[in-house]
């Protein structure tokens, strides 16, 4: 299970982090190797306003706003098939990994801290 989650740089501009259902991600990680000050999770409302979805049905495939950015945890990459968000609450389809860095272009980060 991957987790579509919606975070913003300093400058509130949003970006995309899929990660490991198990595992958070650590902001100041993901930070210093996106060359930011700081991220964080994005309010629910600027989320919403960003992807298009709901709080807990967000996809990374089509995001409301062009060009958010994507990362994928570079782990996440490793494994054959994954389970993510399909773009509503409970609706989740499976998918080869490589889709992520292939037709979304996901960039491999290191920020999961350890479950």
């Amino acid at each position: 299970m991957i987790k579509t989650l919606v975070m913003q740089d300093e400058r509130a501009r949003p970006l995309v982090v899929l990660m490991h259902g198990d595992r958070q991600v650590s902001t100041k990680n993901l930070a210093r190797q996106l060359g930011c000050k700081s991220v964080e999770a994005c309010s629910a409302e600027a989320a919403q306003r960003a992807s298009g979805y709901q709080i807990g049905g967000a996809s990374p495939f089509s995001f409301k706003r062009a060009g958010v950015p994507v990362y994928v945890q570079a782990s996440v990459l490793d494994l054959p098939r994954i389970h993510i968000n399909g773009g509503r609450r409970g609706y989740l389809v499976g998918i080869d990994a490589a889709v992520l860095t292939g037709p979304l272009g996901a960039i491999a980060v290191d920020c999961a801290l350890p479950g």
